[in-house]
Formats: C-alpha cells, sequence, structure tokens
C-alpha cells in the first residue's frame, strides 16, 4: 500500500525538479547573445577556432574562439553563440585581419558578439 503510492510521488518529485531545471538551462542558453558592450579591444588576429560544444542535453553552442595581437600582448576572444536554424554563424574573419571586437571581460578571456573589421589582410 505505501509504495503503490510513494513511488508515483517520488516520479512525479523527479519530473518537476527535471521539468524546472531543464526551463533553467534554457533561458541561460537564449542569453548567451546578451552580451554587456563594456569595453571594446583593437588588434591583428593571429588564430582562429570554431567548434560545436554540447551546452546542455540536445542544446549546443558554437564557440569562436580567436587571438588578437594587440600591441606587445594577445588577447584571446570568444564568441558564443546557441546553435538555432534561424540565426547565421558564421564569421567572415581570416587570420591577419584588423579588427575591433565589443563585449564584456570574462575570468580570464573577452566574450564578444558585435565586431568591426577595420582592414582586411
Amino acid at each position: 500500500m505505501v509504495t503503490a503510492i510513494l513511488i508515483p510521488a517520488i516520479l512525479l518529485y523527479f519530473y518537476i525538479v527535471s521539468k524546472r531545471e531543464r526551463k533553467q538551462f534554457e533561458e541561460n542558453w537564449n542569453a548567451l547573445v546578451e552580451v554587456k558592450e563594456e569595453a571594446a579591444i583593437h588588434g591583428k588576429i593571429i588564430s582562429k577556432t570554431e567548434e560545436k560544444q554540447r551546452f546542455y542535453y540536445h542544446k549546443f553552442v558554437l564557440v569562436t574562439e580567436i587571438i588578437i595581437k594587440s600591441g606587445i600582448s594577445t588577447i584571446t576572444a570568444k564568441r558564443i553563440l546557441p546553435i538555432k536554424e534561424s540565426i547565421n554563424h558564421s564569421l567572415t574573419l581570416n587570420i591577419g585581419d584588423e579588427i575591433t571586437c565589443i563585449g564584456e571581460w570574462k575570468e580570464d578571456y573577452f566574450q564578444f558578439i558585435q565586431y568591426k573589421i577595420m582592414s582586411k589582410k
């Protein structure tokens, strides 16, 4: 008798918790395109890599990492976008281009969404 009540209650509890967690990850995934425009960096691209990473189960992000030489220092800049059908993810950046990125500083890298190509190689 107790198991007939307890097992469905446990299943219902875990369903509600996982549904709430999935909703929170969905909101975080959609919020990746909202980057504060509080800083700008300028320099020459010396490296560019793009990779698809798993964000949460069936949600993926496209991480474009560029290394910019600015004066005597090098800066790692990342563009992180959720992969959706309606968004064009391609960057038209080449190694050697002069670029200005507008975004914000995270722990050890610069995250940007907007960029301007100052001069092409």
